[in-house]
């Protein structure tokens, strides 16, 4: 039987402080995560915003939303991966 696949949107901001280098290294990171364990469907940088409230004390961060396919296994790890990822000011992953 073939493995059932749901469809995520995820957004995660950057922490600004990475630097061009450490955040691209980071949104990188995170794209070769999902297509290791998954399908991108689309991969939009919205890119330094302003937060709507100070996240340790910072006003702007750097948005990446992904739209991507997998197992329904996998959010539950990749949103385990953010919460342990120096940078990743705040995440969320929504089943479509």
């Amino acid at each position: 039987m073939p493995k059932v696949k749901g469809t995520y949107e995820t957004i995660f901001i950057a922490d600004l402080a990475l630097g061009e280098e450490g955040i691209a290294a980071l949104v990188e990171k995170f794209k070769t995560l999902i297509e290791t364990n998954g399908t991108i469907a689309k991969v939009d940088e919205w890119g330094k915003r302003r937060l709507a409230y100070a996240i340790n004390d910072k006003n702007e961060g750097y948005y990446v939303l992904v739209e991507f396919e997998s197992a329904p296994e996998f959010p539950a790890e990749l949103d385990r991966i953010y919460r342990i990822t120096d940078g990743i000011m705040r995440s969320i992953i929504i089943a479509k």
